[in-house]
């Protein structure tokens, strides 16, 4: 197959919020109570909610700029693409990436709501956090039909809630919900406790995928204190290992057999080995653990019910005969730092030389449809979804680097990542 016959789908980008996002969202009463985006003296932008300034991290929004000017300190919208934030250009670039669908994790309420959730007023909480919710699904996807796959963020202050916002939410057609890779680490329960079960039946009984993004816990791999800021972005995808062990050796899946989870952003390469570990501890050690998967080996738990997702995984993908190519996705991971824009399906296209275009189809956009119930061909037709189609429509958009200006004057260590864990 050619690159410009391919259809992609990603499961994996970013939305940057507008700053007037809570301002045209928020019901009156609640608006003056609501996160503001503040244009500060030293040229940064920032919001503030609840006399807590959190700023928009560098690497959350790099996209077209040299990545010698990456870096992880605050900065301004005039300073991103306007794609990252501007839903009109965002369609544009997506287009000239020859990207046909997108799915959008949040930025300023973090991963799985954890801004809202830390409002001492659950009820401005729950409304925020619904109040986001419509934006996401109404303005944010609902502007361009067909090119966004509806991602809703749930009240995880309380089960009863979450299960409510999940119902709410399929009802809009929205069957993917962010959840915490460690919910422990927020100060919740974890996977192994019952507390989050109204919850799973919801999502299960929605058809509605939790997904689990990297760095949702709000922490991140850091080895040692004074180790370099390569080894945290080394590690992030092959951290998620640790999440996937976790939920696959507690109760969920097996309690919960219609129950899909997404491993957002987290590689595919290190599965072979992690459901070759998982059967040798099962069969070497249940019969003093406890653990029983009855018939089954925890291997074959994992490759049906957990879709895996990856950006740029040449070893994964050959060594796909080990994974269930049914439930591969792939991520663009627009606008962050590992991003593949502009260049995406070129090269998607050089790690699936000799694939069938079977596989090609399930992995580029097929999986993604059916998992999140998203059908763009019902708004456009496919011969007008390919990569050649949709960069023939953006050939004037710019795609080239473009300098502000900025430097880093210093090598980033993990002893500076506390501003970066405070905002994933």
């Amino acid at each position: 197959m050619r690159t410009e016959d391919l259809i992609l789908v990603s499961v994996d980008d970013h939305a940057v919020e507008p700053p007037d996002l809570f301002e045209r969202w928020v019901p009156p009463r609640w608006r003056d109570r609501a996160p503001r985006s503040v244009h500060k003296a030293d040229g940064t932008d920032v919001w503030l909610f609840e006399g807590i300034e959190k700023p928009n991290i560098g690497l959350n929004a790099v996209v077209g700029r040299p990545a010698e000017e990456y870096g992880i300190d605050p900065s301004s919208y005039d300073e991103m693409r306007p794609g990252c934030y501007d839903i009109h250009a965002r369609v544009r670039d997506m287009d000239a990436n020859g990207v046909l669908g997108s799915m959008c994790f949040p930025t300023v309420p973090q991963f799985c709501g954890q801004l809202f959730a830390k409002a001492s007023d659950k009820e401005l909480a729950r409304v925020l956090l619904q109040s986001y919710n419509d934006w996401h699904v109404e303005e944010w996807c609902g502007t361009y039909p067909g090119r966004f796959i509806p991602l809703s963020l749930p009240p995880i202050w309380d089960p009863a809630l979450m299960a409510a916002e999940v119902r709410r939410m399929a009802a809009k057609d929205c069957h993917a919900v962010t959840f915490s890779e460690n919910p422990e680490k927020l100060g919740w329960p974890s996977f192994h406790s019952e507390h989050w079960d109204p919850f799973w039946v919801a999502c299960e009984e929605e058809g509605t995928v939790v997904c689990l993004h990297i760095g949702s816990s709000s922490t991140l791999a850091v080895p040692s204190s004074d180790g370099p800021i390569d080894v945290t972005i080394a590690l992030s995808p092959i951290n998620i290992v640790q999440a996937a062990t976790d939920l696959l050796f507690s109760p969920v899946l097996r309690k919960f057999p219609g129950l899909r989870v997404a491993l957002s952003e987290g590689g595919i390469g290190w599965i072979p080995y992690f459901l070759e570990r998982v059967d040798y501890t099962y069969t070497h050690h249940r019969a003093w653990t406890g653990q029983d998967f009855g018939d089954r080996l925890p291997s074959e738990v994992f490759l049906e019910r957990v879709i895996v997702c990856f950006i740029d995984d040449a070893f994964g993908l050959e060594s796909r005969k080990h994974l269930n190519i049914d439930n591969v996705t792939w991520e663009c991971d627009y606008p962050h730092s590992d991003c593949t824009w502009p260049r995406a399906p070129e090269l998607l296209h050089k790690t699936m030389d000799g694939f069938s275009d079977d596989e090609t189809a399930k992995i580029t956009h097929t999986n993604a449809m059916k998992h999140f119930q998203y059908d763009p061909f019902a708004h456009l037709p496919p011969s007008d979804c390919t990569v050649g189609a949709l960069r023939a429509r953006a050939a004037d958009v710019d795609i080239g680097e473009h300098s502000i200006g900025k430097r880093a004057n210093k090598m980033t260590t993990t002893a500076d990542l506390g501003a970066l864990r405070t905002n994933v």
